[in-house]
């Protein structure tokens, strides 16, 4: 199985560990990973700022780099998301073959790799974070507004791992504010939306807070320090790595 590495700018730029976490996880498992160097930002940002036009050209560079792999993993739910639900209309009438094989680092794992054992220890409280396009976009876990059965891909993963304590937070799978431009144009909102949620990650008890996006853990992490609040936020993937 040859796996693409996609990286996202936000972690390429300000997370490098995510990205390092995420190689060494995939690696330990036993596949076949590549970094494509070339590789640049997928047009989330500019598509959810209302200029899709100017996303084109990535999707198409995107498509070209990553076409030949047998799947592309990001550690990243909302840049999956954007790569596998809005590439293939922004590239009709033309090759379009990755969208289809970009996925999550977590629903990688728990649906293609399918994992049952992990060589990871972290032996902490950790209050599970489910980022909106995760749960909506490519279902890692139950969407609270629908009647169907609990679950959750993230937890699932988590469960593995020696020493660990997940727990999660009352209106587990509201919004934490960020949204990318929506924390910028409605700053307010997004702040007062933003300290709800970490407060009831707090309210668990949790050391920790863990999601599979490090946009909406670094919205929250920039609350929690200037509020001042008795939390600390950290990657999935730095969990589940060896």
């Amino acid at each position: 199985m040859k796996i693409g590495l996609f990286i996202p700018c936000y972690v390429d730029a300000l997370y490098p560990e995510v990205g390092v976490s995420t190689f060494k996880l995939l690696k330990s498992l036993g596949l076949d990973v590549y970094y494509p160097e070339e590789q640049t930002c997928c047009g989330q940002p500019m598509g959810n700022a209302g200029f899709e036009v100017k996303a084109i050209p990535l999707a198409h560079k995107f498509d070209l780099l990553f076409r030949n792999y047998d799947y592309v993993v990001a550690p990243s739910a909302s840049c999956a998301a954007y790569v596998r639900c809005f590439h293939p209309n922004m590239l009709k009438g033309h090759q379009c073959e990755a969208a289809g094989k970009t996925m999550d680092l977590v629903e990688f794992l728990h649906d293609v790799v399918k994992v049952t054992s992990l060589p990871a220890r972290f032996p902490h409280k950790v209050s599970v974070h489910n980022s909106c396009h995760g749960v909506r976009e490519l279902g890692l876990s139950s969407p609270s507004e629908r009647n169907i059965p609990k679950y959750n891909k993230v937890i699932d993963l988590l469960n593995l791992v020696e020493g660990i304590e997940v727990v999660e937070p009352e209106r587990p799978d509201e919004c934490c504010g960020f949204g990318g431009m929506f924390a910028v144009e409605e700053q307010a909102v997004s702040r007062c939306m933003g300290i709800d949620k970490v407060k009831r990650h707090i309210a668990t008890g949790a050391e920790y807070v863990t999601g599979p996006d490090s946009s909406c853990l670094m919205h929250m992490q920039g609350i929690a320090e200037k509020e001042h609040l008795p939390i600390r936020f950290i990657h999935i993937a730095q969990i589940l790595a060896p």
